[in-house]
This record gives C-alpha cells, sequence and structure tokens, in this order.
C-alpha cells in the first residue's frame, strides 16, 4: 500500500512556496520522496527555505527557481531549463480587498492575472512534456471560495471559480494523455496571510462557528490531500476537486 503514495524518483514545481500552503506541500511530497523545486519572486528567501529543508548530501533534492509565474516570457524561458517536471502545484495566489462597487480595475485585473493567468502559463509550459511522456500530476490550488461567495473578495472568489474550471478544462483535454489533474479547495487555514483574520475576536468566532470542525486548518493538514493527487494512488481521479476546508462547503 505504501508504494502507492511513493513519490520516489518524481520532480515536483511547487509555485508559491516560499511560505504559507505552498511549502507546506512542498514538505509533504518531498518526505514522500519527490524531489522538488522551490519557486517564488525572492531569491533570497527560496534559498533559505531551500537549506532548512536540505540534510547535507541526502536524496531527495531540493532546489529552488526565482520566477514571477504571471510573467509568460519567464515561466517559458525557466521551465525548458528545469528539466523534467513530473508533478506541477499551481499554488501561486493574491488577494486584495475591497466592495465590489468601488473595486479599481487595475486591481480586478491584478487579482486575475496572479490566480489565473500564472496558472495557465505555468500548466501549458508543462504540459507539452508531460503529454510527449504519457504521465503527468497536475494539482491546481483553488478554494472554498471556488464554491462560495463572500463580500469583500469578490474578485478573489471570481478568479478561484475559474482556476475549478480550468481544473476541469485541463482534465477535458489532457486526461487522454495520461495526466491527471485536479484541485485541492482549501478551506480557512492558518497562513502568515491569515494571521490577521485569526487575530480578530469577531472574526475567528464566526469562522469556527461556520465550520463544522469547529476551528481553522493547519497547514500541514493539506499534505496528505497533495501526496495522494501526486501519486499513482490517485491514478484515475481526474477533474476532480479535493476540499480540504473541516466541513464548510457541506453544511449551511
Amino acid at each position: 500500500m505504501n508504494s502507492l503514495f511513493d513519490l520516489s524518483g518524481k520532480r515536483a514545481l511547487i509555485t508559491g512556496s516560499s511560505q504559507g500552503i505552498g511549502l507546506a506541500i512542498a514538505k509533504a511530497l518531498h518526505l514522500a520522496g519527490a524531489e522538488i523545486i522551490l519557486n517564488g519572486r525572492n531569491e533570497d528567501k527560496l534559498k533559505q527555505v531551500a537549506q532548512s529543508l536540505s540534510k547535507g548530501n541526502d536524496v531527495p533534492k531540493v532546489s529552488f527557481a526565482a520566477f514571477d509565474v504571471s510573467d509568460v516570457k519567464a515561466v517559458k524561458d525557466t521551465i525548458e531549463g528545469l528539466g523534467q517536471i513530473d508533478i506541477l502545484v499551481n499554488n501561486t495566489g493574491m488577494t486584495i480587498r475591497g466592495a465590489l462597487l468601488d473595486f479599481a480595475p487595475v486591481d480586478w485585473q491584478a487579482v486575475m492575472h496572479t490566480n489565473v493567468d500564472s496558472m495557465f502559463y505555468v500548466s501549458q509550459a508543462v504540459a507539452g512534456s508531460m503529454i510527449a511522456r504519457g504521465a503527468g500530476k497536475i494539482i491546481n490550488i483553488c478554494s472554498v471560495q471556488s464554491e462560495l461567495g463572500r463580500p469583500s473578495i469578490v474578485p478573489y472568489t471570481a478568479s478561484k471559480g475559474a482556476v475549478k474550471m480550468l481544473t476541469k478544462g485541463m482534465c477535458a483535454e489532457w486526461a487522454k494523455y495520461g495526466l491527471q489533474i485536479n484541485g485541492i479547495a482549501p478551506g480557512y487555514f492558518v497562513t502568515e496571510l491569515t494571521q490577521k483574520l485569526v487575530d480578530d475576536p469577531s472574526f475567528n468566532a464566526w469562522l469556527c462557528q461556520r465550520t463544522p470542525a469547529n476551528r481553522w486548518g493547519q497547514v500541514d493538514e493539506l499534505g496528505g490531500a497533495a501526496v495522494f493527487l501526486a501519486s499513482a494512488a490517485s491514478s484515475y481521479v481526474n477533474g476532480h476537486i479535493l476540499a480540504v476546508d473541516g466541513g464548510m462547503t457541506a453544511a449551511v
């Protein structure tokens, strides 16, 4: 049974993995045996994280590639030099809060460009070689906001709905070539970006009441879902969005 989840000999690129959810997923894939390639825009931070995960000459290897996934030229140039990618985790994302009626078009475009365009750019750049090999795993990080709306983050919600359908569309076109393309939809997790919400008593109370598990998620709890979707254990799972949300999308 363990062999189904063994990622030894696989190479995984995880975008936006210098902290938070991306880093937690990178750690999980590494523990399962994959060689991991961290990504972000801050080379110094990536270097520090890679060093913290590396254990001397131990394998699997940890490396990093500093590039902006929303820059299509940078994506193409970098991906070409990385060599074989067996597993791609599209994690990069951002949000800008604000009332929709007053939301600036430039901010709308920034959210869509970062959250949707980048996934298209990186997936397209990686999928060609996966298709040629007849195998590959792509995991897109969606959200409970792929299914649920919430005031003040409507552009983010729209972008994550698009990511869900991008995932299903990739499956519709690429599954026949041996690729599995799925999504993970995290609920509310404690990260550097959500710490202000965690520390807000009223929001924290609302979140715990709204979530059947009655608590926030911890980023390490995403690791099992990522390893499952990256491994042979999910060989006939395709176009699926796996909610890891403490039951939020299952209850009203």
